[in-house]
């Protein structure tokens, strides 16, 4: 019998002294375009770079006329533009913006020569936070990569490992910050850890997940096999679930909750028109939301829940980060069943995980746990890991996330505000639960997957008062409608941590003074490790 074989896969031949780039982008046209002058800035600064150094730069795929960015922005694109690169040649990922994983990692698994990951070193567009996202994203697919980041790569240190690189096709960076876990002491809170980690395992915990994945954070997707011996299983759900939920919800109800906040100080920025400016409308929308998310986590008994809001939500209902932001305060509007009979969660916060990121799911049902046991708020949050520069002499990060802290990490609602969100990401508009949070000692960490196993990176810092004119301007030089912490990581440089965090998302949570904070990050690591996961304490890091 004559079968129809389909013709050998063909690819172009590598060339001495060129390089592949290719760019990662967002999932939405508007993001892409806005943001496309600044990746072409930083795309001529890299190849200006390189060619210091006698090579040149072939950009795998051009722009396209009609959408007007050059951006790989699906998945079967990527896999396309991945058939011109010869598989042998070296390659960078040259990322200005936020950007999907899924777009180019096909072709980066089975891409055979050096990897290359580069951001510049800016606040205006989450490049930094993209990077992050695809450096954490190979690390648990278990690709070979480098990673380097510069404000325009002509500083003498970007140079040297990018000469490195092209010569070796790897980048050595310091990170003696982090050793692993020494032998816990006998301890009272050691002891709180390893019995809470018992407890967990034998009791189980669900989370509940709408819609994996679509944000583009593969780092972010723990598979159950390595969730369910924590003892956490996912309840998998629909965010067409939500929204059904919300239309169940009456008016009454929502401008309930809208008076509560209204008492409890939260200012909001409402102006009159839809497409820029934040309106009664959205809000009321967005106040569903949070009761709906509080029924459905009761329906199922969650113990956390995580909405991925940018991806079909964001074409149906206003934001999702106001109502993330209240379910993770334990001082909230009350929900009540759908008969009214009975409170739900009360007196108590309903940990959230932003875009449906599982390792802080992990980490936040942990922490959530640890803390209310020794009597600190438990209130905790994910920032985006977005941009930083020294003030007075120290490295302090700007830490945000897309509005949707608990209100009292910026010292209660009386302190934090609701802006509209940015058009580009938030088309049917919707507010922030914001705020600059307050100064304080912190306790900061990250669940991650690394050859196949779940590590948890552990550190101590704490939050600095900065002037309100630097804090506006480094607003201004990024997402000014959202929440910013002004962090200090104890012992951690900027490219330390950069060189070894293994996510686009940072986990803190506050302590009432540094001694408590220690004890806090002591029971931290003997849960965590009494449930198999490996620990790594970084920086500065107190072991009573």
């Amino acid at each position: 019998m004559t079968y129809l074989l389909p013709a050998p896969a063909s690819r172009p031949v590598s060339q001495p002294k060129v390089i592949y780039t290719v760019a990662s982008g967002d999932l939405r046209l508007s993001a892409n375009q806005k943001c496309w002058p600044t990746q072409q800035q930083l795309e001529a600064d890299f190849a200006q770079a390189v060619e210091k150094f006698g090579f040149t730069v072939s950009r795998a795929h051009q722009e396209d006329t009609e959408t007007g960015h050059g951006f790989i922005d699906s998945q079967r694109k990527g896999i396309e533009v991945f058939k011109n690169i010869p598989v042998d040649a070296p390659l960078v990922v040259v990322d200005a913006v936020w950007q999907y994983s899924h777009h180019v990692l096909p072709g980066l698994r089975t891409h055979q020569g050096p990897i290359l990951v580069v951001a510049n070193w800016a606040g205006d567009y989450p490049g930094l936070v993209g990077l992050l996202n695809l450096t954490g994203s190979m690390t648990k697919a278990g690709v070979n990569y480098s990673a380097l980041w510069s404000k325009d790569f002509s500083d003498e240190w970007a140079l040297n490992h990018l000469q490195d690189w092209l010569a070796k096709g790897e980048i050595s960076h310091d990170t003696s910050h982090i050793r692993d876990l020494p032998e816990l002491p006998a301890a009272d809170e050691v002891e709180l850890g390893r019995a809470l980690a018992e407890q967990l395992v034998a009791d189980k915990a669900i989370i509940g997940v709408f819609d994996e994945g679509c944000m583009g954070m593969y780092n972010a997707i723990i598979d159950d096999e390595l969730l369910n011996p924590l003892g956490i299983f996912k309840e998998r759900l629909s965010q067409s679930a939500l929204v059904a939920e919300m239309a169940r919800v009456s008016d009454d109800e929502a401008a309930a909750v809208k008076s509560w906040l209204d008492d409890a100080g939260l200012r909001f920025d409402f102006g009159a028109d839809e497409a820029t400016e934040l309106t009664p409308a959205q809000v009321h929308s967005q106040l569903k939301m949070y009761i709906a998310a509080v029924r459905i986590s009761d329906d199922f008994g969650l113990d956390a829940v995580g909405i991925q809001y940018q991806q079909g939500l964001k074409d149906t209902v206003p934001a999702s980060d106001l109502a993330e932001g209240l379910l993770n305060n334990v001082q909230r509007p009350p929900v009540y069943s759908r008969d009214g009979s009975r409170e739900l969660y009360p007196g108590q916060a309903l940990p959230h995980f932003n875009e449906v990121d599982e390792g802080v799911a992990v980490d936040a049902l942990a922490t959530n746990r640890i803390w209310t046991a020794m009597g600190f708020d438990p209130a905790n949050t994910l920032h985006d890991i977005r941009w930083g520069e020294e003030y007075n002499g120290e490295f302090v990060w700007v830490f945000e996330i897309s509005g949707s802290v608990p209100a009292s990490h910026n010292g209660g609602y009386q302190n934090s505000y609701s802006k509209r969100q940015p058009p580009m990401f938030f088309p049917l508009g919707g507010g922030t639960l914001s705020g600059v949070s307050k100064p304080g000692e912190i306790v900061w960490s990250r669940v991650f997957i690394m050859d196949g196993e779940l590590h948890l990176d552990l550190g101590r810092g704490h939050v600095v008062e900065l002037p309100a004119e630097e804090t506006q301007r480094r607003l201004d030089a990024t997402d000014p409608q959202w929440p910013i912490m002004h962090a200090v990581l104890d012992g951690v440089s900027r490219d330390q941590l950069m060189a070894r965090h293994k996510a686009n998302h940072v986990q803190v949570a506050y302590a009432p003074d540094a001694e408590g904070a220690d004890k806090a990050l002591l029971a931290k690591a003997a849960m965590f490790a009494q449930l198999g996961v490996h620990v790594h304490l970084a920086g500065t890091v107190k072991i009573i």
